[in-house]
């Protein structure tokens, strides 16, 4: 199924895109799941603008888990205030040096962790989106914590939907676009630390709940990117665009 969140007339309703790309409410999706079950048509097809997937309480990211570092990996936290739907413009900070654009898996949580391994996370995960991890890199020289890096308005833009067909074991392609042209290409089996053994190690610490976010790292999958560029994060089926200014 794809989940997706829509801005209607009548407000924010969650929906299940159909295969003729239509817009269908449903049930809460996260009670279902927790339930063992799936969200169930809730109303006839909507219109209404795509918004962000999930409303996070915490964005995790993956640290260590790309080319050049060793692990075991590490973590750290995004502002949930920084989550932006598809298609959404993204003003880049023009006072914080470099922008980077990382195209990466974000793995969507479907209901408490507490007792999450890696050999059972698959049974907490409602499913997959794709998630540009926009960032100011040479702030790391003073913040190495990436609180300053990170915290770009819009800096996390996520969707397009949930598919809760992924499996958190695929080798999913991973691609990078400016304006059309490729800028990077790699997969998901490129990630030094699987998927698995994140999701264990940050429920290890803290407990993620029904629509947090982990972002799993970019494996050669980022560039700098330039004010006006049009940049699309493409998870296997998933196409996230985000015009930029």
């Amino acid at each position: 199924m794809r989940i997706a969140r829509v801005r209607t007339p009548q407000g924010v309703s969650t929906v299940r895109v159909d295969d003729d790309g239509r817009f269908v409410p449903v049930s809460d999706p996260y009670a279902a799941f927790a339930a063992g079950g799936e969200a169930q048509d809730a109303a006839g097809p909507v219109a209404g603008e795509l918004a962000a997937p999930c409303t996070p309480t915490l964005v995790v990211g993956i640290a260590q888990n790309g080319p050049g570092h060793a692990s075991p990996v590490q973590a750290w936290l995004k502002s949930p205030r920084t989550v932006t739907g598809p298609g959404v413009r993204v003003r880049l900070r023009r006072d914080a040096g470099r922008t980077v654009a990382e195209a990466e898996v974000a793995v969507v949580i479907g209901r408490d962790t507490t007792g999450l391994t890696a050999a059972n996370a698959h049974e907490y995960v409602l499913g997959i989106t794709a998630v540009n991890d926009l960032s100011s890199p040479d702030r790391a020289a003073v913040d190495p914590r990436n609180f300053e890096s990170k915290s770009g308005e819009g800096y996390t833009p996520l969707g397009p939907w949930i598919d809760t067909g992924l499996s958190l074991d695929a080798d999913l392609p991973m691609a990078l676009l400016a304006d059309g042209v490729a800028r990077a290409e790699t997969s998901a089996g490129r990630l030094p630390m699987t998927p698995r053994e994140c999701l264990a190690y940050v429920a290890a610490w803290t407990t993620l709940g029904p629509g947090d976010v982990v972002m799993l790292g970019a494996p050669y999958s980022q560039a700098p990117i330039r004010a006006g560029e049009r940049i699309e994060v493409v998870i296997g089926d998933l196409r996230l665009m985000t015009p930029t200014s």
